[in-house]
């Protein structure tokens, strides 16, 4: 065979990630490899079928993921901003033209009826009113 010989489950062991996240790695890689059965997969990672069987679809799934085409170049990340913000300019200009026009009713409304907006002044007294005496401590007693 010429080249370099394929690496198996052990390559995982040489990436980054913690610990128990890379043995889980490599005893599922190597139950497809048929280095040993499910249930010696689930004693060594102390859980049971259900899970073993929930995280080898999780594993795979995110493989497929991982591994579908996407588009050539450089991805572009001017064009989310972009449109988030299109969508919030949209947004505050709705709110601008909502407030604008309740400010043109009022001002319509302020011309058409000025007695709802600024209420009559009331009529004057045609008497002042009268200053209040202050009260002298101890008018009521009696002298001695």
């Amino acid at each position: 065979m010429r080249g370099r010989t394929p690496s198996g489950p052990e390559y995982v062991a040489s990436l980054p990630g913690s610990e128990q996240a890379k043995q889980r790695l490599q005893v599922i890689l190597e139950t497809m490899t048929h280095a040993y059965g499910v249930q010696e997969a689930c004693r060594r990672l102390d859980i049971s079928e259900q899970r073993f069987y929930q995280l080898r679809t999780e594993l795979l799934q995110a493989a497929i993921d991982c591994l579908e085409p996407k588009p050539t170049g450089r991805p572009s990340h001017n064009d989310v901003s972009k449109d988030a913000d299109v969508t919030t300019l949209q947004a505050r200009v709705a709110e601008l033209e909502t407030e604008l026009r309740a400010a043109q009713l009022r001002q319509e409304i302020a011309a058409a009826m000025p007695h709802v907006v600024y209420p009559p002044p009331e009529p004057e007294k045609k008497t002042p009113p009268r200053e209040k005496r202050q009260a002298r401590p101890g008018w009521w007693r009696k002298k001695k």
